[in-house]
């Protein structure tokens, strides 16, 4: 891990920096996976899963004898915690329903704005070495949660070409049944393009490894939309000099062990806390399964020290991590200052790992930088909105005026005339 003192406002750019991907040749491989699906249909998925993820199959949906099957091969204690989980998840995503509001802005002119769900969705969730069977439930719960009529899911099957069975029993769990064992990019092709057996969507969501993340960035361009740019995941925490270091270390590996590529950082103004923090994080990172990978992170990571919880504050806003725990002993007032940021955690006993399994909220989140612009996953993911007007023949009356002069102005007759022909009817 990198230890970085009291470094100057030129070279936080540099210091903020996220790992460099290699993406020589992505975007044509990719391409040429998008375009064959778009053209041949179900025969190239056919023929793609049979070389990225070495199975052939004949039928790509799920049945329902593979899903009653999935349900026995899981413990009872992981099915009782992803029940509780999505009971939490669902209560916090039914809390952002929008109300109906019609507000009427001049006498007799009534405007408002309704919420409608996206009508078709298709969810993308990887498997490999982490099935990601949480990010089934943050995905397919607002889904249902806004009313989404047509939801459907595609995830890697294994080599007997089986879907994870957690990631079905989740699946089943949040209300969707309608799954399709296809991985990557040629998944992404399968909802953007449709195909004979996978219905074409408007909007996919979920993460996925640089070919995923490519394939739905060229998709995004003109021919479906995305939930939001992805990278690799993230976390920053900030802490003083009383908090607990052992917390600190367990936070940041329980992102370093996500990928090689994942960035982890430390901000502080306690070089005690910097020096027990390292100690801790040597001594846990022994004991990971994934090891190699949380190491490779670490690489990536940086333990930052500052003069004040001010300079703190500007650098991470200036980072805007997916991911930020805060553990000071004014942590509430500190989040309160936070401008850029996926989700926040709040205090020692608030780890990130809650955000990502069963508080409630979303973990679904922008990452490199985009948490400046972009939000997590929500409810208004899954909806529109498109406004309406109801205008009275009073109502006109007043209002027309100020459009007639609006329209001249901008020497648009047309728009003018518009109003002008209705005033003048008797």
């Amino acid at each position: 891990m990198n230890i970085v003192e009291y470094p100057s406002k030129e070279n936080w750019p540099e210091l903020l920096a996220r790992p460099a991907l290699s993406n020589e040749g992505l975007y044509d491989s990719v391409s040429k996976v998008l375009e064959q699906v778009r053209n041949e249909g179900d025969s190239a998925l056919r023929r793609l899963e049979l070389q990225f993820d070495k199975v052939e199959l004949q039928s790509f949906q799920v049945s329902e004898e593979a899903f009653t099957e999935a349900e026995g091969l899981l413990s009872e204690k992981l099915k009782s915690s992803i029940r509780t989980a999505a009971a939490n998840i669902r209560k916090f995503h039914e809390s952002q329903l929008p109300a109906l509001k019609k507000i009427e802005t001049t006498p007799g002119v009534f405007c408002w704005q309704k919420a409608i769900p996206i009508q078709k969705v298709g969810l993308y969730i990887p498997g490999g070495s982490a099935p990601l069977f949480s990010t089934v439930l943050m995905l397919a719960i607002p889904a249902v949660t806004a009313g989404c009529p047509e939801i459907i899911l595609c995830t890697p099957p294994d080599r007997e070409g089986k879907a994870n069975p957690a990631i079905l029993f989740a699946a089943r769990t949040a209300g969707v049944s309608r799954i399709f064992t296809i991985g990557g990019s040629q998944a992404i092709a399968a909802m953007a393009y449709g195909t004979e057996s996978v219905p074409k969507v408007s909007k996919i969501f979920g993460p996925g490894n640089s070919y995923v993340t490519a394939a739905k960035q060229l998709v995004s361009i003109r021919d479906v939309a995305i939930d939001m740019p992805a990278g690799p995941s993230e976390v920053a925490v900030i802490a003083d000099e009383g908090a607990d270091a052992s917390f600190i270390a367990a936070d940041l590996l329980s992102q370093a062990e996500h990928g090689p590529d994942s960035q982890v950082l430390l901000f502080t103004t306690s070089a005690d806390i910097i020096s027990r923090v390292q100690d801790e994080v040597l001594r846990q990172t022994a004991l990971l399964p994934r090891q190699q990978i949380a190491v490779k992170a670490l690489d990536n990571s940086r333990l930052i020290l500052l003069h004040d919880m001010e300079e703190v504050m500007a650098m991470v806003n200036a980072y805007a991590p997916e991911h930020l725990i805060i553990q000071t002993a004014d942590a509430p007032t500190l989040a309160g200052k936070v401008l850029n940021a996926g989700s926040v955690f709040i205090g020692e006993w608030s780890p990130e790992s809650a955000g990502d399994y069963a508080s409630g909220t979303n973990h679904t989140l922008p990452t490199s930088g985009y948490a400046m612009a972009y939000s997590g996953v929500n409810i208004d993911s899954f909806l529109r909105k498109t406004t309406f007007q109801q205008i009275s023949r009073e109502g006109l009356g007043i209002l027309g005026p100020v459009i007639e002069t609006m329209a001249a102005g901008e020497s648009l007759d047309a728009h003018r005339n518009a109003v002008t022909i209705r005033l003048a009817r008797k």
